[in-house]
Order: structure tokens, then C-alpha cells, then sequence
């Protein structure tokens, strides 16, 4: 398996990354991914893809630095998916290694993710990898729910 870091205008990054994301992100097209890459690479988003021997893309990863005054310095996790058929393959523990890296090597003190309260297949996965629950995250949309017409 190689992971690579996948830089901006990278072709890779919609044919061979976004597939794989979007098993987890279903909602993203290429213009909103284009569109919110290009808005997060400026605030920090990179993309790593992980590939096995075969040269398929079998994991993606949405990351970023982020300076705060909980954890200090940390790298967030914004997606972290392996594609369906090549689950429990070694693919998220390698992708979660990889990351471990980055996060080191830029001097962070908590790799940090979050995950949706109904993936407990995820959950089990980041308890093994020795991630911690260490907080509850809360939300509150900000845009008024659809009125039915």
C-alpha cells in the first residue's frame, strides 16, 4: 500500500479520492468538492488517498493543522473512509499511521476527529487505533429546516 498526499489541481483528487469519500460524504459532487477544497485549502484541508498494489484508491483522508486553546496544536480529522470492499484490510490503520506522522512531524500534541454518533462500526475501529472518547461535540444549524410545500 502507498498513501499520498494529494496537493490542489492534482486530477487524482476527483478521480480516485472523491469516489472513496464519497462512501462516507454521499452529499458531495466534484464542483461542491472543487468548492470546498478550494475555500478549506486556504484554512489548512489537505487530502491524503491511500493505494493499493493494484493502483486502486482504497481510503481517503481529509485532514488539517489547527492551533486552539484546548489542545494547543492538533490534527483534526475532517474524513477518514475506507473503501467498502477493502475494509478491515489494514487501509484505516495505515491512513491513521500516516496522519500520526504529519502530526508530529508539525509538532501537534492530539490527533482529533469526530464521528457521528451512528457509526459505532467507526467507533470500534477508533477505540483499537487507541483514539480516546474525550468530548461530546454539539451542534445547532444555523439555516431554517424546509417547510414541506
Amino acid at each position: 500500500m502507498k498513501i499520498i498526499d494529494l496537493e490542489p489541481g492534482d486530477p487524482r483528487l476527483e478521480s480516485d479520492l472523491l469516489p472513496v469519500l464519497s462512501e462516507l460524504r454521499p452529499h458531495l459532487t466534484p464542483e461542491l468538492f472543487r468548492q470546498v477544497y478550494r475555500a478549506g485549502h486556504a484554512q489548512g484541508l489537505r487530502f491524503s488517498a491511500a493505494y493499493a498494489d493494484d493502483g486502486r484508491c482504497v481510503g481517503a483522508a481529509g485532514w488539517r493543522i489547527v492551533d486552539n486553546t484546548s489542545s494547543l496544536r492538533n490534527l483534526y480529522v475532517d474524513d477518514l473512509v475506507t473503501a467498502a470492499a477493502s475494509r478491515s484490510t489494514g487501509v484505516g490503520h495505515a491512513l491513521v499511521a500516516h496522519l500520526d506522522d504529519h502530526a508530529r512531524a508539525a509538532g501537534c500534541h492530539e490527533l482529533n476527529l469526530d464521528s457521528g454518533t451512528h457509526r459505532t462500526g467507526a467507533h470500534r475501529f477508533y477505540l483499537r487505533e487507541r483514539f480516546d472518547i474525550a468530548a461530546f461535540h454539539f451542534t445547532r444549524p444555523l439555516t431554517a429546516p424546509e417547510e414541506p410545500a
